[in-house]
């Protein structure tokens, strides 16, 4: 956020003064919290439109926030945490307990796949069992991805 302006244009990014006229796509898909796509003019959204290719859509007309207004709805908004990458080995450690229990594979997928192949039935304890698998087999890999020093996991990493 600007001290100036209240938020940018998402197609010619010029700022969006408080308290003034902007347009916002009729398309709800358009209207997202984190990323709202709001436009400077008509023309703005004119050009959103055609990237789009939205059929039937309209520049619904808006008001922006006095600057008053904006920072007491910002001072209500909860705090976004920021993690790097290098937090400490307790938090990680923390996680790590947390997502041991995690399903780590899509039920309905898996079910689906083994009655097409064999036409039995899969009991629900098989889906821990095959999470902790996939974790094993991952934590290999993950050992084998830092072993070349790369910050990525890729299939040769297996």
């Amino acid at each position: 956020m600007n001290e100036n302006h209240w938020r940018n244009c998402i197609v010619c990014k010029k700022g969006i003064n408080y308290s003034t006229k902007y347009y916002k796509c009729s398309v709800s898909s358009c209207d997202k919290k984190r990323a709202p796509a709001q436009f400077c003019s008509v023309d703005c959204w004119d050009v959103h439109r055609s990237i789009m290719s939205h059929r039937s859509a309209g520049a619904e007309e808006y008001q922006s926030p006095t600057k008053e207004a904006w920072l007491a709805v910002q001072a209500n908004e909860p705090k976004v945490r920021h993690v790097s990458a290098n937090s400490n080995s307790q938090e990680r450690t923390q996680l790590s307990e947390a997502n041991n229990e995690e399903i780590l594979v899509v039920v309905s997928k898996l079910k689906n796949y083994v009655k097409e192949r064999s036409g039995l039935n899969t009991s629900s304890d098989v889906m821990p069992e095959l999470s902790r698998i996939i974790r094993e087999t991952c934590d290999k890999a993950i050992e084998n991805a830092n072993k070349s020093e790369r910050k990525t996991l890729m299939a040769r990493d297996f």
